[in-house]
């Protein structure tokens, strides 16, 4: 892939439709220096939308980000196109208009008869097929998805659409271009949801369900992501400030497009939401109210408790090795046994990492489960679940460890899987089974889920950290006690289990 593919910075970069992703895109082209024509059906559209852009840069110069004469040339290389014919001389042409294919069909019929056979055309849709967006084009081998995310200008990912006509040199040249804009681009097959609203469908997806079960409240769950997991937002949070109408409507999108796929089932809780008109921020009131003096929630806390004297560890621990430190640094005596992959505190209890099982299953037993962490070391917070036959002495000694290596500690319903681990196993089974399609490449997905939704780690990244053979296992017994397909490991998950075994 050569940068020198790039659409030169002289060539004029069209932008039909001027929303708020219109306009982002444009400024993004302005700033990287093309002449940029804006068009939409209301003219008085496109000449506000121009001004607003110039608005935007008056602010930058403002915040010192971009000098008065960098400014003025911007402004003086922006125009709009009364007409389409107007575009003729485009090298490329980005269409930002509304979310319905007759309507993105007709425009590139359209479009098509007025530019030069070489200019690129891109769509900036979300959620329509790329490839039925060009099915009635005479030269679909130049259109491609150029999914930007929002705000465009800050925003540094792009989602390169290859649809099923798409000729890879004009996939390569869009690649080139945005990448030339500064954009980290990643490159991607025509999929529902493409590449980060494929994949994350999880994130929320699980939260959900764990709250359907009455696992957690919505601000425990997003506490126990965020300060265990590492995620930038909880999704309770995150849907409401994305809008549950929008949230919901890719779910069913997506899940509609794999012709009902359980890994992609929506959620009866988040359809009663969207019923209800608890849309999110924009409507005041979500899982969480927004108006004036609403307070948030807290998450669910444990008060403190006594420091264990003493634990004992079996075997390794693997990701959750890093514990081991911080006990002993705690002042905590650590007792090492060769076998097992858990502690086991002074009253007899086990202390186990969460691998898909329910607590209850462990009959007659003392064991307490904690979830999965990115970082133990960074981690402010711990979830734990025990069954009803573990004792309160029990739970308390695993508590009193958790709180005394400085972590808040959150106690939830014996679910299997828990929060975090259950999560991560299915981001991690998406990522796998779309890499295995030829959706994209493990690096692109990783690079796409980092930027595009803030995750701490790709998805691969996570497999990495935890081994193919706990992902595989976590999502074994997940599908051993919801036995409907959701849960089963793709085939490529259980061939990297063998082949990680095999080493």
């Amino acid at each position: 892939m050569t940068d020198n593919m790039a659409i030169e910075r002289s060539r004029t970069v069209a932008v039909v439709g001027t929303g708020t992703m219109g306009q982002g895109i444009a400024q993004v082209a302005l700033v990287a220096g093309h002449p940029v024509r804006l068009h939409d059906t209301a003219p008085d559209r496109a000449r506000e939308a121009a001004e607003a852009i110039v608005g935007r840069l008056d602010r930058l110069v403002e915040k010192g980000r971009m000098s008065p004469e960098e400014r003025d040339a911007a402004a003086g290389r922006l125009s709009v196109a009364e007409a389409l014919d107007d575009l003729a001389d485009a090298a490329l042409v980005i269409e930002a208009v509304v979310e319905r294919l007759a309507v993105k069909q007709e425009l590139f019929a359209r479009l098509e008869k007025t530019v030069a056979d070489d200019c690129l055309l891109a769509t900036n849709t979300s959620s329509l097929s790329v490839t039925a967006i060009a099915g009635k084009l005479r030269l679909p081998g130049r259109f491609v998805g150029l999914h930007f995310f929002n705000p465009a200008p800050l925003l540094p990912l792009v989602e390169v659409v290859s649809g099923f006509a798409t000729d890879d040199t004009a996939a390569t040249r869009a690649y080139a271009t945005v990448k030339e804009w500064g954009k980290t681009p990643v490159r991607c097959a025509d999929t529902p949801g493409f590449l980060v609203n494929r994949i994350a469908r999880p994130f929320y997806a699980e939260a959900l369900r764990l709250y359907e079960e009455q696992a957690a409240d919505p601000a425990t769950i997003d506490a126990v992501l965020r300060d265990c997991g590492g995620f930038r937002m909880g999704p309770f949070e995150l849907t409401d400030l994305i809008g549950q109408d929008v949230n919901e409507a890719v779910t069913r999108s997506v899940w509609d497009a794999f012709h009902q796929d359980p890994k992609f089932v929506p959620s009866l809780a988040q359809r009663r939401l969207v019923e209800s008109g608890r849309l999110g921020r924009k409507t005041g009131q979500g899982w969480f109210a927004y108006t004036e003096g609403a307070e948030r929630p807290a998450p669910r806390s444990e008060a403190p408790a006594p420091a264990p004297a003493k634990v004992t560890v079996h075997g390794d621990l693997g990701h959750a090795e890093p514990l081991v430190g911080l006990i002993e640094a705690a002042g905590i005596k650590v007792r090492r046994q060769k076998r097992g992959g858990h502690f086991t505190l002074p009253g007899g209890g086990h202390l186990l990492l969460a691998d898909g099982e329910a607590v209850f299953e462990y009959e007659g037993e003392e064991i307490v489960y904690f979830d999965l962490a990115h970082d133990y070391t960074a981690a402010t917070r711990i979830a734990l679940a025990t069954a009803p036959t573990t004792s309160p002495e029990t739970l308390q000694e695993a508590v009193g460890l958790f709180q005394a290596l400085g972590k808040e500690v959150t106690v939830i319903g014996d679910v299997p899987g828990m929060i975090v681990a259950r999560t991560v196993a299915m981001l991690v089974d998406l990522a796998v089974d779309a890499a295995d399609r030829g959706v994209a490449s493990a690096e692109d997905i990783d690079t796409a889920m980092r930027l595009g939704v803030n995750y701490p780690a790709g998805p691969f990244e996570w497999a990495a950290l935890l081994g193919y053979e706990k992902v595989s296992q976590l999502l074994g017994a997940l599908h051993t006690r919801y036995p409907n397909g959701r849960y089963a490991p793709c085939l490529g998950v259980v061939r990297r289990e063998y082949e990680e075994r095999a080493r």
